[in-house]
């Protein structure tokens, strides 16, 4: 069996990219192939069912992440809260890159009408819910507040996104982090 030219997670790194940047229908094949570091016909072999396998797949690579970085960081037992979403907040900036990149889950949002690309962006968002609900359970709070807190942490990175990216002001994602860490630790 002959190896692979390109490593499968810059490969899809390089999908995201694209992705975040114009949406699905936004994104031409030539634009993903070049960003894979791929050609045309090598994309379609990886991909056979075209842009909507390349954005599930990109979609799970992303709930790998927020599993990886967020949902196993927040639900660890050796750490104090504080310590845990620090590395959490680290994360999130490292992704989004200081506030400069849009989210994918937003970006392909648009196009949620696509069999299964709806239900990868939830499973996503939900991935991200318990996780910060873990944090607020193992706070004390109840499953209700601590999913309203969870469902506040979303809201307050996504929408930082969209300011951030339509005002060309990545301070809004650095404020909205702050914000988030305010929900969780008492300063």
């Amino acid at each position: 069996m002959r190896p692979q030219k390109t490593n499968d997670t810059r490969l899809i790194e390089g999908l995201i990219t694209v992705l975040q940047s114009r949406g699905f229908e936004g994104a031409s094949l030539n634009d993903l192939a070049q960003a894979a570091g791929l050609q045309k016909a090598s994309l379609y072999h990886r991909f056979p069912g075209g842009k909507q396998e390349i954005a599930i797949t990109a979609l799970r690579h992303v709930q790998a992440w927020i599993k990886d970085h967020i949902y196993l960081v927040l639900t660890r037992q050796d750490m104090a809260p504080e310590a845990k979403l620090d590395l959490v907040l680290q994360h999130i900036q490292e992704r989004y890159q200081q506030g400069e990149k849009n989210c994918i889950l937003n970006a392909l949002s648009f196009d949620s009408g696509l069999t299964g690309i709806k239900n990868e962006i939830s499973t996503s968002m939900q991935l991200w819910i318990d996780a910060f609900t873990a944090l607020g359970t193992g706070q004390g709070l109840t499953t209700s507040q601590a999913g309203a807190k969870a469902r506040q942490s979303l809201i307050l990175v996504e929408g930082s996104l969209v300011l951030a990216r339509g005002s060309g002001n990545t301070a809004y994602f650095h404020q909205a982090l702050a914000e988030l860490k305010k929900l969780y630790i008492n300063t």
